[in-house]
């Protein structure tokens, strides 16, 4: 692991010093040697009402996008495409602000029901996210309720001593993390993981909404994941440079990276300011649900809306912290230009998709 974290630091500051030679070889190499991300956005007006998503709307959403992703003929076939009914799946989720600006439950519902149509047992279903006390407030406990599925928090469950992310940056602990009042060399420069990811799940699956974040840009995959299951994060929170270079190495590590397999962008309503407060007055009913195995091109896309919204608005432009994202795609967790990124997009007519 040692090793790994060393790999990923010294990849990250070498292509950063050389971002001529790294344009340059990407001027000479043939377009179609280049990777592609694929994303899937469904699209449909009705998906919400003054700002309250329609479950039987969103489900047939969430649906369509799957099956479009996967190319599978219906929504078990797609489901079993990602992962097999003997894993247990951790649905991703960001529920600080509550249900009307973080993740809806309704999308939740949507993947919920469909792992459960598609055999899986309901002891192998986690609905996670950092903290229960949030999960509870925002709906999810009567949601569990509801399909016998399980609900948990990563700082609840504790943290795995032996799965950690290492930097030397020195953090200061507060209670509740592992190191938290110990003494000696090196305390403060680690960032465990949450006993509830390395022990007790075997898949992940993201659905994050479309919000901003005043330093990571959004809150989207990315930054939920990789923020939603570690301690002595307060080293990184008020920095905009020390999460470009925390967060992507976060996702790096093979406990959460290797373990995802489908991202979704909850782009129902868009919140373009106000970050964990619930601020409908600065969001707009979006309508749109997006479907991606690369987790680097949904929050690109966010970015971009993100970044149009508060043009058209005209909002204080807050920076997007780009700079996070093409790190991430240096360390190949999926791409960050947007030229590479195909959009097929599905609007609620039987017309044929559109691709953007």
């Amino acid at each position: 692991m040692q090793h790994f974290r060393q790999t990923i630091a010294a990849g990250i500051v070498a292509t950063l010093m050389l971002p001529l030679v790294a344009s340059a070889v990407e001027s000479i190499a043939a377009p179609h040697a280049l990777p592609h991300a694929r994303v899937v956005a469904v699209i449909d007006p009705q998906a919400t009402s003054s700002f309250k998503p329609d479950e039987a709307v969103v489900e047939a959403m969430l649906n369509r996008g799957l099956t479009n992703l996967s190319g599978q003929v219906n929504v078990s076939a797609a489901w079993l495409s990602f992962l097999g009914t003997n894993e247990v799946v951790g649905i991703k989720v960001y529920t600080a602000p509550g249900s009307d600006t973080g993740t809806r439950p309704q999308v939740v519902a949507a993947v919920v029901k469909g792992l459960l149509a598609a055999g899986f047992a309901t002891n192998h279903i986690i609905i996670w996210d950092r903290r229960l006390e949030d999960l509870q407030r925002a709906g999810f406990g009567e949601l569990a309720t509801q399909f016998g599925v399980r609900i948990a928090g990563a700082v609840d469950v504790g943290y795995d001593e032996k799965t950690f992310y290492d930097t030397a940056l020195m953090g200061t602990l507060i209670y509740g993390d592992m190191e938290f009042g110990r003494k000696g060399d090196g305390i403060g420069r680690k960032s465990f993981v949450s006993k509830l990811v390395s022990q007790q799940m075997t898949k992940i699956i993201n659905v994050a909404p479309l919000l901003n974040h005043n330093n990571a840009g959004v809150a989207g995959n990315l930054y939920s994941l990789a923020m939603g299951c570690t301690d002595n994060l307060g080293r990184f929170e008020n920095s905009p440079e020390r999460l470009a270079t925390a967060v992507p190495e976060l996702f790096a590590l093979p406990v959460l990276s290797d373990h995802v397999v489908l991202n979704v962008s909850d782009a129902l309503i868009c919140q373009y300011e106000g970050e964990d407060r619930g601020l409908l007055h600065y969001s707009t009913e979006q309508n749109e649900i997006r479907l991606s195995r690369d987790p680097v091109a949904l929050d690109v896309l966010a970015l971009q809306d993100l970044e149009q919204l508060r043009k058209a608005r005209s909002q204080v432009n807050l920076p997007g912290n780009w700079e996070l994202y093409k790190n991430a795609a240096l360390l190949e967790l999926g791409i960050a230009d947007p030229k590479r990124i195909d959009v097929i997009t599905l609007k609620p007519t039987h017309g044929p998709a559109e691709t953007r």
